[in-house]
């Protein structure tokens, strides 16, 4: 037994000396220069920022609106007696388009005039009475002050309820001219919903009688994004299309604008005015606006793929004696090739022309 585990021992001998001098052999060929083993260095493609700006042209959706617009509802409670228009009417401003009938309030304005004339009446009798005791009472002791104040007297409070009824007869007037629903303004009628026997009620706003809109002119309401909405101002010119006449170029001039970003969309709010005389485009029509705005001044631009958009924000990598240095930029117009940027990167300065988010940066 003593003679096996012997022969075992000089066997794991021999296969740790065989092992020894194989990683001592292995070592001794390497070569501290062998170019197989050396650490590359990663270069990347530069490109310098431009001082330009740059010209885009963007489409956004827009929509046609009539230049004025109402919705008309019965200001007192009747029934409708006449109706002289019906959708498609063109009417003016003042033109009586509908007659309500209403007996109450015609009965109401008769006893509110003959009140105030009563009232007017009896004021002129004491108005004249007063004057007579007034010419009495220069004589010494024919009138006695007392009379005299007390027809004074008389006289103001019948003035003031004279002055009442007459206010409530105009009112009540005013009532029975609501009676009779003129146009506001030079329109067409596009929708009515009332016709005679009907019964209006003044509370109810479910739905309008007739509804009136300017449609000789119109309006092109559009919003433009906050990047490019600095670029616009009043009377520059606009393309639009509508789908109702495929590839007829129109144009326009900004009438109005918001001068408001609003806060959801980022967006403001332009206003063009068309005339529509013949009445070829419709309120409701959608359009697509083509807009060309011109470069930023003072803006600096760089090719789309040297600007890194991460959860961090949007930054270029700009090469600075030798290292790689991340700076957060601002972006402005854009094209399929290149992008304004905004921040603390100079002109002839080189960034990175492919960058991305895996490249490190100090």
């Amino acid at each position: 037994m003593k003679s096996i585990k012997r022969i075992q021992m000089k066997y794991y001998l021999l296969i740790f000396c065989l092992y020894l001098f194989s990683a001592c052999s292995s070592g001794g060929n390497k070569k501290e220069g062998d170019p197989d083993k050396k650490i590359q260095a990663i270069s990347y493609s530069q490109v310098q920022v431009k001082k330009s700006g740059v010209a885009t042209m963007i489409k956004l959706p827009a929509q046609l609106f009539a230049y004025q617009e109402v919705s008309i509802f019965p200001k007192v409670n009747g029934y409708v007696k006449e109706v002289y228009v019906d959708i498609g009417s063109e009417v003016h401003s003042g033109q009586l388009l509908m007659l309500l009938e209403a007996p109450e309030i015609i009965q109401g304005a008769a006893q509110a005039r003959e009140k105030y004339a009563q009232a007017k009446a009896g004021y002129s009798i004491d108005r004249e009475n007063y004057q007579r005791l007034l010419e009495a009472s220069s004589t010494a002791g024919a009138i006695s002050p007392l009379d005299l104040s007390s027809a004074r007297s008389k006289v103001e409070a019948d003035s003031a309820l004279a002055n009442a009824e007459k206010s409530n007869w105009q009112m009540q007037q005013t009532m029975e001219e609501y009676l009779k629903v003129v146009a506001p303004f030079d329109g067409t009628i596009t929708e009515r919903n009332v016709f005679p026997g009907e019964l209006v009620n003044a509370a109810s706003k479910e739905r309008p009688m007739l509804e009136l809109k300017e449609i000789r002119r119109l309006r092109l309401k559009v919003d433009v994004p906050e990047s490019i909405a600095g670029s616009f101002k009043i009377n520059d010119t606009i393309s639009f299309y509508t789908s109702a006449f495929p590839g007829k170029k129109m144009t326009c001039r900004i009438a109005r604008q918001s001068m408001n970003i609003n806060s959801q969309f980022r967006s403001e709010r332009i206003e063009a005015d068309i005339e529509n005389k013949n009445k070829s485009l419709q309120p409701g029509m959608y359009a697509d606006v083509v807009l060309y705005s011109a470069g930023t001044m003072n803006a600096l631009s760089v090719p789309r793929s040297a600007l890194v958009i991460s959860t961090e924000g949007k930054y270029v990598i700009a090469v600075r004696n030798g290292k790689n240095i991340k700076v957060d930029v601002l972006t402005g117009n854009e094209t399929k090739d290149s992008i304004e940027i905004f921040g603390q990167v100079q002109a002839g300065e080189k960034v990175i022309e492919h960058a991305n988010d895996e490249i490190h940066t100090e």
